[in-house]
């Protein structure tokens, strides 16, 4: 099969997992090529078609170049409409920018917040700061976790896998690696049966690979 450009990425990134498991699901291959952090994205030659230096960060064969992982995500998708990946009409688009925007700002951002929090990248702060980002993730968890106990397909939107499906199953796997140790799992059995059934796909399972999932949160280490 041929490729249809090079994604430079790690592949335990949240961003790159969704876009080569939209690729897959696409019927698309793309190139990854080996990459060290802090060095492949410093070299000239990468500053020159990405300046700020961020993963992922994709380039066609025509040498159309983008970042971001969503749009990424989106672009590749774009290329086999037929996949049903971006939805069937322009209100299941608009239900998975919906749902994809929600796993990035109200799931995985309080994950990145907490865990840099965690490992004092964000500098001293109090545990009142750090529990109330818990906290208020859990709001967001709560209403996911009943959206999708209503729905009978198991899925997002309509009756098949989409983008936003795969979006969410990134920031779940996120999420059991940071704020939902075993105990908070068990209150949240739709959230992560959805989980399951997005990574069970073949063509999904491999690129999302162990979950890896956490026994106990992370926790409140003091001021750093």
């Amino acid at each position: 099969m041929n490729t249809i450009g090079r994604l430079w990425g790690y592949s335990a990134q949240r961003q790159t997992i969704t876009i080569l498991a939209a690729a897959a699901l696409s019927g698309l291959d793309i190139d990854v090529p080996h990459f060290e952090f802090g060095v492949t994205n410093r070299t000239p030659e990468f500053l020159e078609k990405f300046p700020l230096g961020k993963i992922p960060a994709f380039e066609d064969n025509t040498g159309f170049a983008l970042v971001e992982g969503i749009a990424i995500a989106r672009h590749v998708c774009s290329l086999a409409p037929e996949s049903g990946l971006l939805g069937r009409d322009a209100r299941e688009r608009a239900l998975i920018d919906q749902w994809i925007q929600f796993s990035e700002y109200e799931i995985s951002a309080f994950n990145m917040e907490i865990r840099a929090l965690h490992t004092g990248r964000l500098g001293p702060h109090s545990r009142e700061m750090f529990e109330g980002l818990f906290n208020r993730q859990v709001r967001f968890l709560r209403y996911l976790e009943t959206y999708l106990a209503s729905r009978s397909s198991g899925f997002l939107v309509g009756n098949e896998v989409t983008l936003a499906d795969i979006a969410l199953a990134a920031s779940t796997q996120q999420t059991g690696r940071v704020t939902c140790g075993a105990t908070e799992r068990a209150l949240y059995p739709n959230i992560f049966a959805h989980y399951d059934k997005v990574v069970s796909i073949p063509r999904v399972k491999e690129i999302f690979g162990e979950p890896e999932f956490v026994q106990e949160v992370l926790a409140y280490q003091g001021s750093q």
